[in-house]
């Protein structure tokens, strides 16, 4: 279980393709503190922590499923990939109720400055029984992107904005997506449960 506050943008330092699965290995502040088996969140997507070598670096396996529905395929050496670990049960939930557990994924179209704030705007492919299921934004609802827990505006059926403060602009992969960029959701697990509630009602 996630937040959605990302701890660091970090680096990817090696992708090695093993079958359908790849192995990557990021270089992070808290590379040493983590353990073999703990959850990260990469880009939103839960993994977990196979290798650590002790060098600042440790090392996560992503499955060919994981790959389908997510943007980790493209990663490559010199990336930036957005890191979360899992809450504490103890600590605030200062974002939203975040499982890890990516939907789809979403293409930038455009991003417009917006007096010391950014507007990214994203838009996927809209599947009517997906959006019955809850795969769908609300307006002022939650939403998260590439592991960010973001607030939602102009909602619409396949596409939504969002707007970027420049802290987390400067501290995440923000910084880095432009037109054309690919990045992960998760819609609201709120909004999943209601959803399918409402259908057997």
């Amino acid at each position: 279980m996630f937040s959605g506050i990302v701890e660091e943008a970090a680096e990817v330092v090696a992708v090695v393709a093993e079958e359908g699965n790849i192995h990557l290995t990021m270089k992070c502040s808290f590379a040493d503190e983590l353990t073999i088996d703990q959850s990260v969140a990469h880009n939103g997507v839960c993994l977990t922590v196979v290798s650590l070598p002790g060098d600042g670096t440790y090392t996560v396996t992503a499955i060919k499923e994981t790959l389908e529905r997510s943007n980790l395929g493209d990663l490559k050496p010199g990336d930036l990939v957005n890191l979360e670990r899992s809450m504490k049960i103890d600590g605030r939930l200062d974002g939203h109720i975040v499982q890890g557990h990516v939907d789809t994924t979403a293409v930038c179209t455009s991003v417009t400055e917006a007096d010391g704030s950014w507007y990214y705007a994203f838009k996927y492919d809209f599947r009517p029984e997906l959006a019955r299921k809850g795969y769908v934004t609300v307006e002022k609802g939650s939403v998260c992107v590439n592991g960010v827990s973001l607030t939602v505006c102009d909602s619409e059926p396949d596409s939504f904005r969002v707007a970027i403060i420049p802290y987390t602009h400067d501290n995440t992969n923000f910084c880095r997506i432009e037109q054309g960029t690919r990045v992960n959701l998760e819609f609201d697990i709120i909004g999943k449960y209601i959803s399918r509630i409402s259908a057997l009602s």
